[in-house]
């Protein structure tokens, strides 16, 4: 009786909520990020050239924990047109909290990009422009000056290029990673590519200025994400071994090391609409889907957007817009929260992920060692997200 009440009024809930459909805000907030869990690494590939053989093989699960896990490790940063990148950077801070200045130190900065000055501190421009393979897809390589071509070394990328839809490059660090080998600080990759480190660190942030400007070229079945920009951040392991296989072993991505899209634009009748959404297995199953916050943040066509995403100390991680966002050498911890405090209540949406409890298994161990504390199929997420959408659209 309870559980179909239960079932009803989500139901209400559910039909009231789409048909007011998401809002626009200024800022995305997700709490209690962070969780125990696995993810698969890719242990060998072989025949990665031939198309009846070329297969990969995963090693044994691999266990994270903690604030902001798995999205606590290396992540590299990725566009896709249209868009135009002004500017990036990349900071750390020993210890922040949101809202929390008495225990939140200063962000210092780690990586930089300029496009007017074409200045490029601890950045790489990488793309997918390398040798394809039937498994793994095409391999990394340098990115040349319009982001699209490929070079025989590093090259920053020039001032005002602008990259068209299904156009993509990454920034990595320019710390270069140790030989290949499964184990290892950065995996196994295919031999000869360029391979660097991403962007580590529990407590982070990425600075953005940019543009994504409408579409201008026609349309063709050949374009995938037509007029459909997105900034977004993967596991460094996924791209330097494989970030689009056709074999779901040729990635940790299929088995949930990490992915967070800051800024996205997922379809064509929401174009201007950009959504944050984690890709983790935080409380849910359908790990393409993730978990996605209601609200969006509207995508200027016109003008220039400033913002970006602090991963904070307490599992509290924010993606917002704001035009005083700077990126200074050193960015104080009063600065960051008077810049997010500064957006109102209501141009805020607020999300929490679910807690989900695991323990790994000792040497001694017979069993798999996991509990979770989630309802079958992540149903209780729903219900909640559903529940936060109403109030939010409603009551504030």
């Amino acid at each position: 009786m309870l559980q179909s009440i239960v079932l009803s009024v989500c139901v209400c809930l559910l039909h009231t909520v789409a048909a007011s459909g998401p809002q626009s805000y200024q800022k995305l907030d997700f709490t209690n990020v962070g969780f125990a869990g696995t993810y698969n690494s890719v242990k060998k590939f072989t025949g990665i050239t031939n198309n009846d053989t070329c297969n990969c093989e995963v090693g044994d699960k691999e266990w994270f924990s903690g604030v902001n896990a798995p999205l606590a490790e290396y992540l590299s940063v990725h566009f896709r047109g249209p868009l135009k990148l002004k500017q990036f950077a990349f900071y750390t801070s020993p210890g922040f909290t949101v809202s929390n200045n008495r225990s939140s130190s200063d962000w210092s900065r780690s990586a930089y990009y300029d496009s007017s000055s074409k200045t490029a501190n601890n950045v790489t421009f990488l793309n997918h422009g390398g040798e394809a393979s039937p498994c793994l897809g095409n391999a990394l390589s340098y990115a040349s000056s319009n982001g699209t071509g490929t070079a025989s070394d590093a090259t920053v990328l020039a001032d005002d290029t602008l990259i068209s839809s299904d156009e993509e490059y990454i920034i990595y660090s320019n710390v270069s990673c140790p030989k290949s080998g499964y184990g290892k600080d950065c995996g196994v990759y295919r031999s000869g590519i360029p391979a660097y480190y991403g962007f580590g660190g529990t407590t982070k942030m990425f600075l953005f200025e940019f543009e994504m400007p409408t579409e201008t070229e026609k349309n063709s079945s050949s374009i995938g994400y037509y007029d459909l920009p997105a900034i977004w951040l993967l596991n460094d392991h996924i791209a330097r071994t494989s970030q689009y296989p056709t074999n779901a072993n040729c990635s940790c991505w299929a088995s949930g090391c990490g992915e967070y899209d800051i800024f996205e634009a997922m379809n064509g009748t929401e174009k201007n609409h950009l959504y944050s959404t984690f890709h983790t297995f935080q409380g849910i199953e359908d790990l393409g889907t993730g978990i996605q916050s209601y609200g969006y943040i509207a995508r200027n066509t016109t003008g220039t957007m400033k913002g970006g995403v602090v991963f904070d100390s307490s599992g509290n991680v924010v993606s917002f817009i704001s035009d005083d966002t700077t990126f200074g050498q050193t960015v104080s911890a009063d600065a960051v929260n008077e810049l997010l405090a500064a957006i109102p209540q209501d141009e805020t949406y607020s999300s929490q992920l679910m807690s989900i409890s695991a323990t790994a298994p000792t040497t001694s161990s017979k069993s798999n060692g996991i509990s979770l504390t989630k309802m079958q199929n992540g149903v209780w997420y729903y219900i909640m997200a559903i529940f936060t959408a109403f109030t939010q659209v409603f009551l504030i």
